[in-house]
Parts: structure tokens; sequence; C-alpha cells
């Protein structure tokens, strides 16, 4: 792709979790691709105003909706309010998502393990069942849903059993859904970040020490940004990756290349 400032002209998307981080970066960048994009968040109010304003520095339409994703009434109340607003969503990016707790299992209470599986694996679900149900009931086709997913759905971590188990679901739930969204040309995608430089890596942003250990176990010897992460969605949600559908795209600097080393 080489213009991209009309790749997603007439296009409605909606992504979750764009208060900060990642899903703000891809906000801003499909609103600059001609989207009308409806900004998500569960509480963080102040920060999904800021992504809304970002866009509208750039002449592009936003609307900023409330939603707990793991909330089965929450999710089809934003779809409908985004519907009237917008029209139809076109696109989805399920975003939204809770890190790690780093505790071990023993010390998980099962409120703490569900709070996980409900945010990062159960609001994808419900957002895709709401979504394939307004395209269908639309009649749109070329429809584009991307999941941000976690090298944790390849990679286990200790301390981390909750997150790993969820982003794991979620890449079989991609590898499900583009299988059984293919004959209605939806294409379904995810996009596995490594170390991202956003709020969810926060004690690495607060401490240079912390980040430059961190930094020297990825090849590129650095942390990624989430405008890198944005493109990688726009490709993705543009009609460039119209044959591309049940892949997932690992954006990390090489961190999963060099887990076996050493050995």
């Amino acid at each position: 792709m080489n213009d991209t400032s009309h790749a997603l002209q007439g296009q409605v998307a909606l992504v979750t979790g764009s208060a900060s981080g990642i899903g703000a970066a891809i906000a801003i960048a499909f609103a600059r691709a001609g989207a009308r994009v409806c900004i998500n968040y569960a509480s963080n109010r102040e920060g999904a105003e800021k992504t809304a304003a970002a866009i509208g520095e750039t002449a592009g339409d936003a609307l900023v909706l409330q939603a707990d994703v793991g909330s089965e009434t929450a999710v089809e109340a934003m779809f409908a309010a985004a519907k009237r607003t917008f029209g139809t969503p076109t696109i989805l990016v399920n975003n939204a998502g809770i890190d790690a707790l780093g505790k071990p299992i023993a010390d998980m209470s099962l409120a703490e393990w569900e709070a996980a599986l409900r945010t990062n694996l159960t609001g994808p679900f419900l957002c895709a069942r709401a979504f394939v149900r307004g395209v269908a009931q639309a009649g749109a086709g070329g429809a584009k849903m991307i999941n941000i997913s976690s090298v944790h759905e390849e990679i286990p971590r200790a301390g981390a059993s909750e997150y790993c188990a969820s982003k794991g679901g979620l890449r079989n739930l991609t590898r499900c859904l583009s299988l059984e969204l293919a004959p209605q040309k939806i294409n379904v995608n995810a996009i596995a970040p490594g170390m991202i430089l956003t709020p969810m890596n926060q004690a690495d942003l607060d401490d240079p020490e912390k980040l430059k250990k961190d930094e020297e176990t990825i090849p590129w010897r650095r942390g990624g940004q989430p405008e890198e992460v944005a493109r990688l969605a726009l490709y993705l949600a543009s009609r460039d990756a119209d044959y591309v559908t049940g892949a997932t795209y690992v954006i990390d600097g090489g961190l999963m290349q060099n887990q076996g080393q050493g050995a």
C-alpha cells in the first residue's frame, strides 16, 4: 500500500479499547485513511476523548462509545449506537484487553481468572457476533475483523496463565471464524504484538534501566511503537488484504525467534 489517505474511505470502523495505546493508534490511523471511527472505552473516558480529539484534528469523524466488552447487553448497545450514528460497522478491531497479574496459579482467585477471559476472549466473541450479525443484515461485503492478540498466544510466561490462555484462545477463535465467515467474504486475521511501548508496559516506560534490560532480550534491541502496529492493522483492514484470512501477523522485533537461543 502506498497512498493510504483514502484506503478506508466509506468504511465504518469500531475499535475496542481505543482510549490509549495500540487501540488509540489504530483508531487515528483508520480515521486518517478515511474511515468513520467508533472509539470504545470501558472506564477511561478522558483517554477516549483525547483519541477523538486527535481524529478531529485531521478532520476525521469519531464517535466515543462506553462499553464493557465482556457484557452482552453493553456490546449490543454499543453496536446499535454505532449504527445509528455512522451506519453498520464494516471493520472491527478487537483490541480491548487486560494484562497478566503476575500471580502463580496457586495464588489466583477464580474471579481473577475469569476477569481475564471475560475481557480478552469473551469480549472478542461478543463483539464478533454483533459485528457479523450487523454485516449480514446490511448486506455489506468485504468486511474485515482484526483481533489484537499477543506473542503470548505462543510464548508461555510463568505468572501469566490467565493472560496466555486467553490469547491462545483468541488465536483459535480467529482461525475458526476465518473458516466460518469465508463464504460471506469477511476477512478475519490477528496481530500478535511483542513488547509495545504503551501503558500496558508502563513499568518499562517509567524505569529506563528496566526498559534497557527488557529491550536486550529483543533481537531488534528496542520496544515497538503503537503506530507500527497501527500500520499493520491498516493493511489488514484495507482492500489490499482481501485474500488474507485466518493469519496471525507477529510484530515483535524478532522476539519470538529469539526464544530458543542459548539452549
